[in-house]
């Protein structure tokens, strides 16, 4: 952990020459997410992944493209020996059993124990009140980042469901739920991200917009679920600027999909082009079409 708060604690970018005057706050931001990109790749974080049963394949391979370990372990009777030994957890509510909750519960627990970052995805939280439940309670295990669309946000932050809604999709935009966010943050002192058009990430006081993906993503099962892990790899080496490494990871993601998107023709290639680029991603790339800003 040492060793790791050095490498990350205060990634500053390289500083221009003189003749080039200060780097804008674009740069700075873009520089950032290529510095827990690169640290990612460089310290190879173990991911433990208790997610749904449609999201296990694409989750994995995101995170080995990027330089991660994922590793798919959700039996409670593992818990204790494996999870203080990864460097984050990552929990997805999607495919939700009465056989995994209290393997989930059981995870978030050793985390905090061990002092390693936890991420949850509350995917589709108003389709029952059993899975609004459930969410509750591991909200009070103290999540470190919680990401989810505007919907999943919005029924997360009031504790309460949704008319109407439609499963993993989201009704809303993710500006209508940015005040949720917020208030979310704040009551459970996690970094809350909303993924939508423009992704929004909050500790409750700031707010970063990243402005990278294609609508086509959406056409991919779970690439919600794949962000979030993603999200975790990134918290994992830098625990101590949750808001900046979660903004940096749905930067990296989304900026694979715009590269992934100029290569394919339908979702399934986008797919596959996606997780490639993940892969190729070099720093001048990322440095200068990374759209990350902080709002006033």
């Amino acid at each position: 952990m040492e060793e790791q708060e050095a490498t990350i604690r205060n990634p500053n970018p390289a500083s221009p020459s003189d003749e080039a005057g200060p780097p804008d706050a674009a740069s700075i931001w873009a520089r950032m997410a290529w510095t827990h990109l690169d640290a990612v790749r460089r310290r190879v974080p173990l991911v433990q992944c208790i997610t749904n049963l449609v999201s296990m394949d694409i989750a994995a391979n995101v995170l080995l493209a990027s330089g991660a370990s994922p590793a798919m372990i959700h039996s409670i009777n593992e818990i204790q020996d494996f999870t203080p030994k990864a460097d984050a957890l990552y929990i997805n509510i999607g495919t939700l059993s009465a056989e995994w909750v209290p393997a989930m519960q059981a995870a978030a627990k050793a985390a905090l124990e061990a002092n390693r970052p936890w991420v949850l995805d509350p995917v589709a939280v108003s389709a029952s009140s059993y899975r609004m439940e459930a969410c509750l309670e591991l909200v009070k295990l103290r999540p470190t980042v919680i990401r989810g669309n505007a919907s999943e946000i919005l029924a997360l932050s009031s504790a309460c469901r949704i008319s109407g809604a439609k499963g993993v999709d989201s009704a809303h935009e993710s500006f209508d739920a940015l005040d949720a966010a917020k208030s979310l943050a704040k009551s459970s002192n996690a970094v809350v991200a909303v993924s939508g058009a423009v992704d929004f990430i909050t500790d409750g006081d700031r707010i970063i917009s990243c402005s990278n993906g294609v609508s086509m993503m959406q056409k991919i099962t779970a690439t919600g679920c794949a962000v979030t892990a993603l999200i975790a790899a990134f918290v994992a080496i830098d625990p101590w600027n949750a808001l900046k490494a979660t903004a940096s990871a749905l930067a990296v993601f989304g900026l694979a999909g715009e590269l992934g998107m100029e290569m394919a023709s339908g979702p399934a290639s986008l797919r596959m082009h996606m997780v490639d680029w993940l892969f190729r991603l070099n720093e001048s790339t990322v440095a200068t079409r990374v759209r990350l800003s902080e709002r006033s």
